[in-house]
C-alpha cells in the first residue's frame, strides 16, 4: 500500500493538491534514498541471495536519489 492509497487526492482542493502531490515525490525520494544506502551496505552473501551482482548494485547505488 503506498502513501497515496490513504489521500483521497480528487477530494482536496487545488492547493492541496499540489502540496499533496510534491509531499509524495518528496517521500518517494527519501525512498528510493534509504533503500539505495541499505543496498550499498549488503556483502556479496546477501546480494546472492536477493539475485543481484554486485555490477547491478554499483549501477544502483550510484543513481540519483530523483532517479528510479
Amino acid at each position: 500500500m503506498t502513501r497515496a492509497d490513504h489521500l483521497n487526492l480528487a477530494t482536496l482542493p487545488p492547493v492541496a493538491l499540489i502540496v499533496a502531490k510534491v509531499a509524495l515525490i518528496i517521500a518517494g525520494w527519501e525512498t528510493r534514498r534509504r533503500t539505495r544506502a541499505g543496498l550499498s551496505r549488503l556483502d556479496t552473501h546477501m546480494l546472492r541471495d536477493i539475485g543481484m551482482t554486485e555490477a547491478r548494485r554499483e549501477t544502483e547505488v550510484t543513481k540519483p536519489f530523483w532517479r528510479d
